[in-house]
């Protein structure tokens, strides 16, 4: 895959790919070190990719397993696992076209650095869990928009499939956790959007699709 990459300038036409509101629900922009240190690790980024699409799916079963009572939810959390275990097996696909090994990574601190300020008990609980999915999901289409002017035809058609679904998903969970909330959740909301922003912009000692800058 490191003959595929490429290293070309960034398009600017990239964000044109993303909603306007997705870009204003993120608290700043993946920075230029991140897409460098991507480019220099092209299987790490298969590889946590797709670990990222089935952790999502997983996610999203969770939700349906403890979330019974909930109609809308489990109809989107269905479709979205569905989707993302797809989005999994089409990445596989690709590493293996590519001949890169699946394997075991360890985790990013990203998500767990988001969900540790996950409160205690529901409704409240489950707004958090849905803020945070719609986080994720809006940082996964901004990244893949960001990465897409760097990488070879195959690539940068698969991510731009992506941006499309992934999108959804982030509207999604938003729609969801306002539908749960018994209040407005725009304090909740910026809250979440600043610590998010910290976790992408201070430095990380491991390359992963969510980490930080290198360290």
């Amino acid at each position: 895959m490191h003959e595929t990459l490429l290293t070309a300038e960034p398009d600017s036409s990239a964000e044109s790919l993303l909603p306007p509101d997705m870009l204003d629900f993120l608290a700043c922009r993946t920075p230029d070190a991140w897409i460098a240190w991507a480019l220099d690790n092209p299987e790490l980024l298969l590889i946590d990719h797709a670990q990222c699409e089935k952790k999502a799916a997983s996610t999203a079963m969770s939700l349906l397993y403890r979330y019974v009572d909930q109609p809308l939810l489990l109809s989107k959390m269905s479709q979205l696992a569905r989707e993302e275990l797809l989005h999994f097996e089409q990445v596989v696909k690709l590493m293996e076209n590519r001949g890169i090994q699946y394997r075991h990574l360890s985790a990013a601190r990203y998500a767990e650095g988001l969900r540790r300020h996950v409160r205690a008990k529901d409704p409240e609980r489950l707004v958090d869990i849905l803020i945070i999915g719609a986080f994720i999901e809006a940082r996964s289409c901004e990244r893949f928009a960001r990465l897409i002017p760097h990488l070879d035809a195959e690539l940068a058609k698969f991510y731009r499939s992506l941006v499309k679904s992934e999108g959804r998903h982030y509207e999604d969970y938003l729609m969801l956790a306002r539908q749960q909330a018994p209040a407005a959740i725009d304090d909740r909301v910026a809250f979440f959007a600043e610590r998010e922003a910290e976790l992408i912009v201070t430095p990380d000692t491991a390359f992963r699709f969510h980490s930080g800058v290198p360290a």
